[in-house]
């Protein structure tokens, strides 16, 4: 008698999902694949509730997952439960989205300003990517993409830290990609420049968008595209890669 294989439902997991590009991934991925879309927040609730919404009204399914991304006993113990409720499930793509930022000169840099945005965006990397891999492993199929910046690339004054954080996360793209290829798993970073969220709301647009070739800020729809791109077996070839989404001001 043959085995009946039982197919799994497939969720992709978006960190930093409530705001800003998180929730422009989140609402893109709910109109281009089959996902339900797992928005993980730390504590804005409201907002990603608003996330939720939106997913729900582009045709998609949506669920919340609370957690710090930085807090790895708190990473796992969500997921452990989550996985407990959801049986036969995958998550099968992780955006890794989740940042801070906390700018300041460096010799003024507190040690808090530096391990709290390290902390979120290469530790939170590490907890979630590396709480999921096994399972993507046995799946032999998976896509992660990690969010870094242009700051990551070519550094920015006044960003130390973050710079930091996002080159480091660059490096661990490129070896990742490496150790996982064959069980069909491509690893990915993007890379935005100036793009109007909250994050950039502080900044004097007007002056910075001359520094851009396409002389304006972009928008996180135009970065959400990207990653739907990336998430979606029309990239399977692509992995290791760190795509510029930035108007021309790194080409």
């Amino acid at each position: 008698m043959k085995k009946t294989l039982i197919e799994k439902t497939k969720y992709a997991l978006v960190t930093g999902g409530s705001r800003g590009i998180g929730r422009a991934v989140c609402i893109q991925l709910a109109k281009d694949t089959d996902y339900i879309i797992l928005v993980n927040y730390r504590g804005n609730e409201a907002a990603a509730n608003e996330t939720l919404a939106l997913i729900k009204d582009a045709g998609g399914k949506g669920e919340l997952l609370p957690f710090d991304v930085a807090n790895k006993d708190e990473v796992k113990t969500v997921l452990d439960t989550w996985h407990e409720t959801h049986k036969d499930t995958i998550i099968e793509t992780i955006v890794n989205n989740a940042g801070i930022t906390k700018d300041g000169l460096f010799m003024w840099m507190s040690n808090d300003d530096w391990s709290s945005v390290i902390n979120t965006s290469l530790q939170g990397f590490f907890n979630v990517t590396n709480y999921l891999i096994q399972k993507l492993l046995v799946n032999r199929y998976g896509r992660i993409i990690n969010m870094v910046s242009l700051s990551g690339l070519k550094g920015t004054a006044g960003q130390t830290n973050y710079s930091a954080a996002k080159g480091a996360v660059i490096g661990a793209t490129k070896a990742l990609a490496q150790e996982v290829a064959k069980r069909n798993i491509t690893v990915n970073a993007v890379a935005p420049g100036f793009i109007k969220t909250d994050m950039t709301s502080a900044l004097d647009e007007k002056e910075l968008k001359k520094l851009v070739p396409s002389n304006r800020f972009g928008e996180p729809e135009e970065v959400a595209h990207l990653v739907s791109f990336l998430a979606s077996k029309k990239a399977s070839y692509i992995t290791g890669e760190v795509i510029n989404i930035n108007g021309g001001i790194y080409s």
